[in-house]
């Protein structure tokens, strides 16, 4: 069975969020319309408790999108977004979620950050999607969503490890920066993922 991950497309993601996605709106449309083709769809929903440790006004001195250390892992730091219950964590009132049957949330510890919707970043955390869709007996995955180079890449990667065949939907994604937007690209290929436009 196959199934569509759809990563992430919430308000701080999306034009006049705190963390905005170029054109992230754009794709909207498109997972709408392709939603209706998969046996099974599913949704993350970065979910970050106030406080978290990757936002860049819990460390002073630093700025969103400088780099430090943090639990022995480099961590980017973050303008403050999907705050747990904030409008910035809400899904888009576009998006279609009437396909949806289950959403994970992710980025919920205070003290280790979450791309993936499978795992935090140092894989101490599990979401528990990959026992879920083991259990619906998906064996293929497609992934869309926000951002391309970000959460959608670490949930691609993520998927390969679990052994799904992984898709991922170019023209249903959109990203924060060309230059590592085309790095995943070649890493997703490189692990064994396909890249696609629906």
């Amino acid at each position: 069975m196959k199934a569509l991950i759809i990563v992430d497309v919430q308000y701080d993601f999306l034009p006049g969020g705190a963390l905005a996605v170029p054109d992230g709106d754009g794709i909207i449309p498109i997972i709408n319309k392709i939603s209706r083709d998969f046996d099974l769809v599913v949704a993350t929903q970065d979910w970050h408790p106030d406080g978290h440790y990757s936002f860049a006004s819990q460390h002073d001195g630093y700025e969103p999108f400088d780099q430090l250390e943090l639990n022995g892992e480099v961590q980017t730091l973050w303008p403050e977004h999907c705050v747990q219950g904030s409008h910035g964590a809400a899904f888009s009132k576009d998006l279609d979620l009437k396909p949806v049957e289950a959403i994970f949330r992710k980025g919920t510890d205070l003290r280790i950050d979450s791309y993936s919707g499978f795992f935090d970043n140092q894989h101490k955390r599990t979401t528990a999607l990959a026992d879920y869709l083991k259990a619906k007996q998906v064996n293929e995955v497609f992934i869309c969503g926000l951002a391309t180079d970000v959460c959608v890449y670490f949930t691609a990667l993520d998927a390969l490890r679990e052994n799904f065949r992984t898709r991922l939907i170019k023209n249903a994604t959109k990203g924060l920066d060309e230059e590592a937007i085309d790095n995943a690209y070649r890493d997703v290929k490189k692990k064994g993922g396909e890249l696609i436009n629906y």
